[in-house]
């Protein structure tokens, strides 16, 4: 096998998907091009890992299959903590993260490694598609917001291009880039169901592309994964509270890297995408096609209560970390274990110690670069 050694990072935080992290391990061991490993972290969640130790000690991990190992989050709760976890414990030149509650396609890894034939690319990532839990997209969802679900979005550019941000859930890094950039941002990102923010895929690529000037960051849609959509989150409830925090969310990165660098690709998403969604919307009402009305509403709408998320998030981060705190806006903090991601785990992650945790970080702003 040619080309980079790839690991798998799964990040897993409730028993409640024992049966998606099954099926995501799965497709990975049935890779066309074999992973080195899959190392699967669980956020704080003694028995989902002791349960996933168990399940794959007796199902045998063997080599020819991608060996599976199961660690717990040495690090704070939350998705950022748990990849970092990951990170510093996998072996391969390239570390791959795939969410727990979605399948990769078979040539996933095999589109992933022929992007860093380049020895400037930094990153890759893929395209996410939804599986609706009712079997179809609600008629109102717009798929300009499809991020909101923790998938790719109508608005992306197709084929293989040069973006300025992965998505995380469907994402890959070249091991040297958490060398440069340092971990995952521990204050941004989520905390199973607990906290849906999202972001910190790209505030570490801004991070990323500061430290290598040089660095390409590509997205290749032929490297798919398919997404579960639980019933919960096909409806306007989630739709609203998932679309505020991710303004807050993007007052956290702003905060970090700058509100030019931070906004950028998110001004040409809401001056081009989101106007051309709306008017697709107006053109389906006027043509009496379902839903027409309803989905251009809800571009507004979906907008309109980001921003709000956003000002919030900004007023009370200025006001100082207590206020922010006081308003669910955790501290932003970066990984203090890098010294050299990879060089040595740590102890905790490396031997497999106490629980981790996981989700879907995602976001606009996967548009091409430059």
């Amino acid at each position: 096998m040619s080309g980079p050694g790839v690991s798998v990072v799964v990040c897993a935080y409730t028993e409640d998907r024992w049966d998606d992290i099954l099926a995501a391990v799965a497709s990975v061991r049935a890779q066309s091009r074999p992973a080195l490993e899959t190392v699967l972290v669980v956020d704080h969640n003694q028995a989902l890992t002791d349960r996933l130790t168990e399940e794959f000690a007796s199902a045998g991990s063997r080599a020819a299959d991608g060996e599976v190992r199961v660690l717990s989050n040495s690090g704070p709760r939350g998705l950022s903590a748990g990849r970092n976890t990951g990170v510093a414990a996998a072996r391969g030149d390239v570390i791959a993260f795939l969410d727990d509650d979605a399948v990769a396609e078979r040539d996933w890894l095999r589109w992933f490694a022929a992007g860093y034939d380049d020895p400037r690319v930094m990153a890759v990532g893929g395209l996410t598609l939804p599986v609706w839990a009712s079997g179809r997209r609600p008629v109102w969802f717009p798929e300009e917001f499809d991020w909101v679900v923790g998938c790719s979005y109508r608005g992306l550019p197709p084929g293989r291009v040069r973006v300025r941000n992965v998505l995380g859930g469907n994402a890959s890094f070249r091991r040297t880039a958490f060398d440069l950039a340092g971990g995952f941002a521990t204050g941004i990102g989520r905390d199973g169901d607990r906290r849906p923010l999202g972001g910190e895929e790209t505030e570490l690529c801004i991070r990323l592309s500061r430290a290598r000037p040089d660095a390409i960051l590509l997205v290749d849609d032929r490297a798919v994964i398919h997404h579960k959509v639980p019933e919960a989150r096909e409806r306007f409830a989630y739709f609203r509270s998932r679309t505020y925090a991710e303004g807050l969310s993007k007052a956290l990165v702003a905060r970090s890297v700058g509100a030019a660098k931070g906004l950028e690709s998110e001004r040409r998403y809401t001056t081009r995408v989101l106007p051309s969604g709306v008017a697709r919307g107006l053109r389906d009402a006027a043509l009496a096609r379902r839903g027409g009305a309803r989905r251009a509403a809800a571009i507004i709408t979906g907008t309109l209560i980001a921003a709000a998320g956003y000002a919030a998030g900004t007023t009370h981060l200025a006001a100082g970390s207590r206020a922010a705190a006081a308003m669910g806006v955790p501290p932003l903090e970066r990984s203090r274990e890098w010294g050299r991601v990879g060089a040595a785990a740590p102890a905790q992650a490396a031997e497999g110690s106490r629980p981790a945790r996981t989700g879907t970080g995602t976001g606009t702003g996967q548009e091409a670069a430059g």
